[in-house]
């Protein structure tokens, strides 16, 4: 057990300094947005308290759920209270844990409304690869997902259905915006900085003219490349 309460608290450090970079890059705006993660070997997660100001964050203060969202107060008779009990999991914690349970590889889950990436969203149109950056990143296309509401499991199974068919680590939930996954939650974060970095960069490349594809052979063999020895 003090192994485990030792893991819970590094990963809400590290869950707490991860939402730094979502305010650093401009990811969110007021309170929206939250990163988890997933505590290895345990069907637990930690994510950020719904409605606290990113300024106002501490490690103290992240959520610790199972992976049905509901909030874990304590982990023995003996442990130490978990989290204000006052301060509920994110809105979107139960699409977060359905990631968790359906796609095990998954160890972080990101979600931001990051203009240009919420901008496409919004026309449910996926950000075509046009870029070797892309490639290496996302290997092809960012898909967009089905529309669906926060309140269950919808947008969660919009994000596995959408994602296990696509190398992507992101995707452009309908009208809602982006959510990332990766190996763990900084991979998620950075996962949000490059899909917000290529929404803008495709989009100002419209207004230019038409982008120039990239052959679906050489997406692949960037892919392939970045992710098996130049990206490791």
């Amino acid at each position: 057990m003090s192994a485990l309460l030792d893991t819970i608290a590094r990963i809400r450090a590290e869950v707490c300094a991860l939402h730094a970079e979502l305010t650093r890059y401009e990811l969110v705006v007021w309170t929206a947005g939250n990163v988890s993660a997933r505590v290895p070997g345990h069907d637990l997660m930690v994510i950020k308290p719904s409605g606290v100001s990113y300024d106002a964050l501490t490690p103290e203060l992240m959520v610790v759920t199972d992976l049905y969202g509901t909030p874990v107060t304590s982990l023995s008779s003996e442990a130490a209270v978990w989290g204000n009990p006052d301060l509920s999991p994110s809105s979107d914690t139960a699409a977060h844990a359905y990631v968790y349970r359906n796609m095990p590889d998954v160890g972080g889950v990101v979600h931001t409304h990051s203009t240009y990436a919420t901008a496409w969203a919004a026309r449910g149109e996926p950000i075509p690869c046009v870029l070797t950056m892309m490639g290496d990143e996302f290997g092809g296309t960012i898909p967009v997902g089905p529309f669906a509401l926060i309140g269950d499991d919808s947008i969660g199974r919009g994000i596995v259905e959408t994602l296990r068919a696509s190398h992507s680590p992101a995707v452009l939930m309908q009208n809602h915006g982006p959510f990332t996954i990766g190996k763990d939650a900084r991979s998620a974060v950075k996962a949000a900085v490059m899909c917000e970095e290529v929404a803008r960069t495709v989009h100002i490349s419209r207004q230019l003219g038409e982008p120039l594809p990239i052959d679906a052979g050489q997406i692949e063999s960037l892919y392939d490349r970045y992710q098996n020895v130049y990206g490791r």
